[in-house]
């Protein structure tokens, strides 16, 4: 669904008016994301001064400021921003600051940009522009998106599901899902920019496992879901539940197919 600007932004503010929620069902992202991004900077020399956009609670800063990285956050929610401030309080490098990065003033000082699930909330005929001026020259540009995908053997309780949220009128997504083979990346995006070269995108398809209480809690964070009417909300929550306690060992195995999206500044 293409949401028009205001959409896109009251859609991203949500997530501040359910903070504690937010910070309690989501994950960190998987280590080898951090593992590859500094791996990919290339700096031997010295830590990497990180620009990070719409840090939320700070589930991806954690990540970067425990390999040594020096870093600005920004969130635009300021329960989101206290609750990364609180998580990030023994880092001295890292400053958490509340601000909408389409209002911040960038300066070329930063090795790193980094958005992890974020970039499709940004303004895109502003994005790639002022992170391209955050950067020094050769600096690097990261944005995921991440998807939940389902491959060969995924586990049949996203397709029971789907009942359910036909029942309620949510039932819009075609099934099956397109293979994860066929989801599409961000490069002639990014060349189009005019910003960037060296642009490439690195595929990682990769599995997590919930309990019935820990995918509904991640459910609750999912705006859409926020968005729709409390009964029929619970409801869905509640078969939700139902059908992940009859599967074996009560959880459900969820695939995900992340693109990390790479581009060098040009000089």
């Amino acid at each position: 669904m293409q949401l028009s600007t205001e959409q896109r932004l009251r859609r991203a503010q949500i997530f501040d008016t359910i903070a504690e929620q937010f910070d309690r069902g989501r994950r960190e992202p998987p280590a080898w994301l951090y593992d590859t991004l500094f791996a990919e900077l290339r700096l031997h020399d010295r830590p990497p001064y990180v620009l990070e956009i719409g840090c939320g609670s700070g589930k991806s800063t954690l990540p970067m400021a425990r390999r040594g990285a020096r870093i600005l956050a920004l969130e635009m929610g300021a329960n989101l921003a206290r609750l990364a401030q609180q998580h990030l309080a023994g880092f001295a490098d890292v400053e958490v600051r509340c601000t909408r990065f389409e209002n911040w003033e960038p300066s070329p000082e930063f090795d790193l940009v980094a958005a992890i699930t974020v970039w499709h909330w940004l303004d895109p005929e502003l994005r790639y522009r002022k992170a391209a001026a955050a950067l020094r020259p050769g600096g690097m540009l990261a944005f995921t998106t991440t998807e939940h995908v389902y491959p060969q053997g995924y586990d049949p309780f996203f397709e029971e599901i789907q009942q359910c949220y036909a029942a309620i009128g949510m039932g819009r997504v075609p099934w099956p899902l397109p293979p994860p083979e066929v989801i599409p990346d961000s490069c002639a995006e990014i060349e189009q920019s005019g910003c960037f070269d060296e642009v490439r995108v690195i595929r990682r398809l990769w599995s997590e496992e919930f309990t019935a209480e820990e995918h509904v809690a991640l459910m609750r964070t999912a705006s859409d879901h926020v968005l729709l009417e409390t009964d029929k909300r619970e409801w869905l929550f509640g078969e939700m539940r139902r059908l992940i306690e009859a599967c074996p060992g009560g959880r459900v195995r969820k695939h995900n197919l992340t693109l990390l999206h790479l581009a060098r500044r040009i000089p």
